[in-house]
């Protein structure tokens, strides 16, 4: 970390410590969102076991990176092979107190580079209808919609982009 850039991204094991309570935040707002109420441990438990784990953010077919700022976990993005040449933006997660800042853009240039580097070919993501921060934000660096891909029962938006 130089003194200009806030924090420092680098790859993760998803059952670290840090990582693990960052991505138990990142479901805890996914949660509260989406119901427009207040959710706890339990339900949160609940929904790592029923398959909101992160278990495929590991090489070689995943991966995670982790933003720290002051040795806290601020910030998180991972991303998973779908094909040889098509990979997943998923858990793109910035804590509310490091917003503002500049950190989606660098995790998700992060996330990009890294999904180039191991043969991907376009990014694909789906979101949620609600989460109007993160639709503007991959808009406004060249994510187009596209058809809905997979089966996941929250998703209300599908963009992908170009990597090469």
């Amino acid at each position: 970390m130089n003194a200009r850039t806030p924090w420092a991204i680098h790859p993760a094991d998803p059952h670290s410590p840090a990582a693990a309570a960052l991505l138990r935040h990142y479901l805890a707002e996914m949660i509260t969102r989406y119901y427009a109420r207040p959710t706890d441990d339990a339900e949160i438990d609940h929904h790592l076991a029923t398959g909101h784990h992160s278990n495929d953010l590991t090489p070689p077919t995943g991966l995670l990176l982790l933003a720290h700022r002051d040795e806290h976990p601020v910030g998180c993005a991972g991303i998973r092979r779908l094909t040889p040449h098509t990979w997943e933006l998923t858990r793109m997660y910035v804590h509310p107190r490091a917003r503002g800042t500049g950190l989606s853009t660098a995790l998700l240039h992060t996330a990009e580079t890294a999904a180039h580097h191991l043969g991907a070919h376009t990014l694909r993501l789906n979101t949620r209808k609600d989460l109007l921060e993160a639709r503007a934000l991959y808009a406004r660096h060249g994510y187009t919609e596209i058809p809905p891909y997979g089966d996941d029962p929250l998703a209300d938006h599908w963009f992908e982009r170009s990597l090469v």
